[in-house]
C-alpha cells in the first residue's frame, strides 16, 4: 500500500489505454459470468439431484410408457422406501414459444419425494380436493403474473384439447438451484381424459434405504422387469440428469473453448500493452534504479499495475454479470437456473488476476533486468 500512489499513477498517465485494457477485462469476465450461468443451468439437474433417488424408465425410450401395475412392484423390493410417478404433458400456454416442464404427478407421493420443493399444507390440500388443480413453481408464476385461484388455459399437444386447471398452490424450492419453474397437475385427470395410454405413467422415481446399494438396486430392478413386454431402464438420478444433459451436446467443451480463446487473446493483447508501457517509461525506471530501488521492486512494481487493471476490469465486468442475471432468465423459459453464484464471482476475479499476472510477468522482467547506462543511453 505505501506504493500504491506510484501505481496508480503511472496507471493514469494514459488514460485511455488503462481504460480500454480494463475495458478488456471487463468484457472478456462479463462473458465469464455469462457462460458460467449457462454452464449452471445445464449441469443444474445433475447438481441437485437426490443420491438416494433412482429413476426407472422404459428401456426404449423415455417417450415410451410403462404400466401402472410396476408401482407396486417396485415398492415390494428390499431396499425401495418410496415411490412416486409422473408424466410429460407437453401441451402450449398461449404460445408455443411460452414454454415450460408440465408433468401430470401422482397426488399422493410427490409431494414427499422431492422435499426440497416447499409448499404450504393449505395449498397442497386445497390441490388434493380439485381435480383440476395445479401447482406451479414461483418463477414460473412471477413469469406469468399467475396468482393462487387463476384458471390456466392450456392446448394439448401429446394429449389433445383443451385443458384448463386452478391454481391451487405455489411451491419454491430449499436452494437457489431448485427449478421453480414447474407445472403440476393431477395424474388421474389426465389418465380419465385421455384417448389412449390409460392405465401408462411416464417413468417412476424411487426412493431408496442406502445410497450405496444403488448400484445393486439398479440391476435387481431391470432384471425383475427383464423379458416383460415394458423392459425398464434404471439410473441414479444424478446419471439420468448427466445423460439428458448430454443430449443437446458437450456444452462443456464448447463454454470451455470459446473462454480459453477469449483468455488467450486478452493475454496477448495485456501482455502488449504492458509491453509498450514498459518502453515508454524507460527512463523513469532507469532513474528510479538510480536512485536505490532494487530490480525487485521494478518488477513488483510493473506486475502491480498489470494485476491492479486486472482486477478493476474483471470487478466490473463480474458485477455487470451479475446484474444482467438478476433480470431473469432472457431465454423465456429455456434455462430454468439462471444464477451467477458467489464461488463463480470468485472464481472469475481470481482467473483475472492469473491473466493479470501471466500477462506481467515477460514487461516485469524486461524492466527489471534494465541496466541504469543502456536505459538512459537510448534517450
Amino acid at each position: 500500500m505505501k506504493y500504491l500512489h506510484l501505481v496508480l499513477s503511472n496507471l493514469f498517465r494514459k488514460k485511455t489505454r488503462t481504460a480500454l485494457t480494463a475495458g478488456s477485462f471487463a468484457v472478456a469476465l462479463f462473458l465469464f459470468g455469462i457462460l458460467a450461468v449457462v454452464d449452471g443451468a445445464f449441469q443444474q439437474g445433475v447438481d441437485v439431484a437426490g443420491v438416494d433417488r433412482l429413476v426407472v424408465l422404459n428401456r426404449v425410450s423415455i417417450i415410451q410408457p410403462l404400466p401402472l401395475a410396476y408401482r407396486d412392484r417396485l415398492a415390494r423390493i428390499a431396499g425401495v422406501t418410496q415411490v412416486t410417478f409422473a408424466n410429460w404433458f407437453g401441451g402450449v400456454y398461449q404460445d408455443e414459444r411460452n414454454f415450460f416442464p408440465q408433468f401430470a404427478i401422482d397426488r399422493e407421493s410427490y409431494r414427499q419425494m422431492y422435499p426440497e420443493f416447499v409448499i404450504s399444507d393449505a395449498e397442497w390440500q386445497a390441490f388434493l380436493g380439485d381435480r383440476e388443480g395445479a401447482v406451479v413453481g414461483e418463477a414460473l408464476a412471477e413469469r406469468f403474473k399467475w396468482k393462487i385461484g387463476d384458471r390456466v388455459p392450456v392446448k394439448g399437444t401429446i394429449f389433445p384439447g383443451n385443458w384448463e386447471f386452478n391454481i391451487r398452490g405455489i411451491y419454491r424450492g430449499k436452494r437457489v438451484q431448485d427449478d421453480t419453474t414447474q407445472f403440476w397437475f393431477r395424474w388421474d385427470y389426465l389418465d380419465e381424459r385421455k384417448t389412449f395410454g390409460k392405465g401408462q405413467v411416464g417413468w417412476y422415481t424411487i426412493r431408496i434405504a442406502n445410497p450405496d446399494d444403488a448400484v445393486r438396486l439398479v440391476k435387481v430392478i431391470d432384471e425383475q422387469f427383464a423379458n416383460s413386454p415394458a423392459e425398464t431402464k434404471t439410473d441414479t438420478e444424478k446419471a439420468f440428469a448427466a445423460s439428458f444433459v448430454k443430449q443437446m451436446g458437450n456444452i462443456q467443451l464448447l463454454i470451455m473453448s470459446i473462454g480459453s480463446v477469449v483468455f488467450f487473446t486478452l493475454l496477448l493483447v495485456t501482455g502488449n500493452t504492458m509491453a509498450i508501457a514498459v518502453r515508454e517509461r524507460t527512463r523513469e525506471l532507469a532513474v528510479l534504479k538510480a536512485v536505490g530501488f532494487s530490480d525487485a521492486f521494478v518488477l513488483a512494481l510493473v506486475i502491480a499495475e498489470t494485476i491492479v487493471v486486472a482486477g478493476i476490469g474483471g470487478a466490473v465486468g463480474l458485477g455487470l454479470a451479475k446484474l444482467f442475471t438478476l433480470r431473469g432468465d432472457p431465454t423465456g423459459g429455456l434455462l430454468p437456473f439462471f444464477y451467477l453464484p458467489g464461488s463463480a464471482i470468485l472464481s472469475g476475479l481470481a482467473l483475472a488476476l492469473v491473466v493479470g499476472l501471466m500477462a506481467g510477468i515477460l514487461p516485469a522482467l524486461s524492466a527489471s533486468r534494465l541496466r541504469v547506462v543502456d536505459a538512459l543511453r537510448r534517450i
